[in-house]
């Protein structure tokens, strides 16, 4: 299979922007492990900007382009260096890529990045993609990873989208608010019912929240995609959605 996993700041970094390392060593075990198997996979991994406000020891996530911009540069730097060890533990090349909306709305740009993943998927590569946060202002940024992971499982034709949040998956009501809330498991089709429960926004170092997923969802879905929404605490998880056991919310692609 060739599988698209997008991880979340919330997963990669504690919330004083500090790196998870239990979680981010899990994570690269188990995709290593997949890769094995014969999978493809590709990562696209938030995470920048967290862990650039943890290493400049900023209170908080930035709220000026400026700042953002610095804190992406100091953290891409650290987040790459930190999955090209784990990665080399399991004998796995890395690459990076950043993107911006411009290189997937230009259409030769977007024919080269195509070509670019494709290629590296084809020589045993395991791509990590992140936005360009360094450059990317509000007329060029995609604006969150949830998105971009759809764009990108759908420009490498992906046969699933997994995305590893903060939250098990899709429920009925916010269940931090309701005690009585409950997870739906299989997503047939996104109808307006479905869209409003998406409500509240990500965590404070990062950019997503269900809006941005039941978004990633419609993408990927109307190109026949299937989509996992679950907890990107426990990686392991992954064999099992890889055997479509009952994990998260899955959104069924369009066949």
């Amino acid at each position: 299979m060739r599988i698209v996993v997008k991880v979340g700041t919330s997963t990669l970094a504690h919330p004083t922007g500090r790196m998870n390392i239990r979680h981010m060593e899990s994570l690269v075990k188990v995709l290593s492990d997949l890769k094995n198997a014969g999978n493809e996979i590709i990562l696209v991994s938030s995470g920048a900007i967290g862990m650039g406000v943890g290493r400049l020891n900023l209170p908080g996530r930035p709220v000026d382009i400026p700042t953002k911009q610095a804190a992406a540069a100091v953290g891409q730097c650290a987040l790459m260096d930190t999955y090209d060890r784990l990665f080399s533990e399991y004998n796995h090349t890395v690459a990076q890529l950043l993107l911006t909306n411009e290189d997937i709305d230009h259409l030769d740009r977007r024919t080269n990045v195509e070509n670019t993943v494709t290629r590296l998927l084809d020589l045993g590569v395991l791509p990590i993609i992140n936005e360009n946060d360094t450059v990317a202002t509000a007329e060029i940024a995609v604006g969150d990873n949830d998105t971009l992971a759809a764009v990108v499982s759908g420009l490498v034709h992906a046969d699933l989208l997994v995305l590893l949040s903060d939250i098990d998956g899709l429920y009925t009501a916010d269940p931090h608010k309701d005690k009585n809330a409950k997870l739906i498991s299989v997503v047939g089709e996104i109808t307006p019912e479905i869209e409003q429960l998406a409500a509240g926004s990500g965590s404070k170092l990062g950019t997503g929240g269900m809006e941005t997923k039941l978004r990633a969802a419609k993408l990927v879905t109307e190109n026949g995609c299937d989509m996992v929404i679950t907890n990107g605490d426990c990686p392991e998880q992954l064999y099992a959605i890889l055997e479509r056991q009952r994990i998260g919310t899955r959104f069924l692609g369009r066949k």
